[in-house]
């Protein structure tokens, strides 16, 4: 009697083995697969310091795939100040079962910016390294950079 229950015991509880391992593993890599793709076709998310032309206020552009939009979604563009932007996002999330939130960190980052360099801000220095950078990866023709 005391080996059987001891039997049970032992194929209750079960093992960890490799195969557990394995399945984490790939659990992960598919869940995270669209910000590897992100990361690797597009770039990390980098800053440039954008400056307005009429307040002199500056604040973060940003370009490159946006890790924080894959993990955060919606909330990405209230806390930068586009509430309603947010409330869009928010719904059109809905809307598609989470497909648009899958979407958005491939081009929620250069929406942003060029939202910002058409209402007044420009890229504070152009000519550095980040800014070149900046100014290449979301498209701004060279005299638009500093208008």
């Amino acid at each position: 009697m005391g080996s059987s229950s001891q039997s049970a015991i032992d194929a209750s509880t079960g093992s960890f083995s490799i195969w557990h391992v394995l399945i984490i593993i790939m659990v992960l890599l598919f869940v995270l697969s669209p910000m590897l793709i992100g990361l690797m076709v597009m770039g990390a998310q980098r800053a440039v310091l954008l400056v307005h032309a009429g307040s002199g206020l500056s604040k973060n552009g940003y370009y490159g795939y946006s890790p924080t939009y894959f993990f955060f979604g919606f909330l990405v563009p209230i806390f930068r100040g586009e509430i309603g932007i947010g409330l869009l996002h928010l719904l059109f999330s809905a809307l598609t079962f989470g497909i648009f939130q899958l979407v958005m960190p491939f081009l929620y980052n250069k929406q942003f910016t060029s939202r910002l360099l058409t209402t007044g801000w420009s890229i504070a220095d152009p000519s550095s390294a980040r800014g070149v950078a900046a100014t290449s990866r979301l498209g701004i023709i060279r005299g638009q950079a500093a208008a």
